[in-house]
């Protein structure tokens, strides 16, 4: 049975390779919880939202935070591949939206294109997603 919980969890990499974990200033005062999908700006981050343009990866913990002052541990490849909990079948390739807040992180039909699925799965499996590319910070256009 799928874990129906909210969030992202870490499955793997493509590369084969460990997660490469970062420790992160906040950008604002928030909290993050372990599970969330957040975005990088100017080298802080923040919580992740549909049609952000810089989107980095998932907090492995839950904390209140305070701008340039709180750290938070992100894990941070453009190749992580994330289970997240998702009441409907999925192909492979298909994109989606990341959707909701804090601690109810979940994945939504397809505007901005935010996440692509690595894997089919059925209605009762969790959907494996990568970050778009183009999307993850680290590879995104800059313009």
């Amino acid at each position: 049975m799928a874990d129906t919980s909210a969030g992202f969890r870490y499955r793997g990499r493509i590369s084969g390779g460990e997660p490469t974990i970062m420790d992160l200033l906040f950008n604002g005062t928030e909290t993050l919880t372990a599970g969330d999908m957040v975005n990088l700006e100017t080298g802080t981050v923040d919580l992740g939202a549909t049609n952000d343009a810089a989107l980095l990866g998932v907090v492995l913990e839950t904390k209140a935070g305070t701008a340039s002052v709180t750290r938070i541990k992100v894990i941070c490849d453009p190749d992580a591949i994330y289970g997240v909990y998702d009441a409907n079948a999925r192909l492979a390739g298909a994109t989606l939206d990341i959707a909701g807040t804090t601690g109810a992180m979940t994945i939504a039909t397809s505007s901005n294109k935010d996440v692509t699925v690595w894997a089919e799965s059925t209605a009762s499996e969790e959907t494996l997603v990568v970050i778009s590319h183009g999307l993850h910070a680290f590879n995104a256009s800059q313009a």
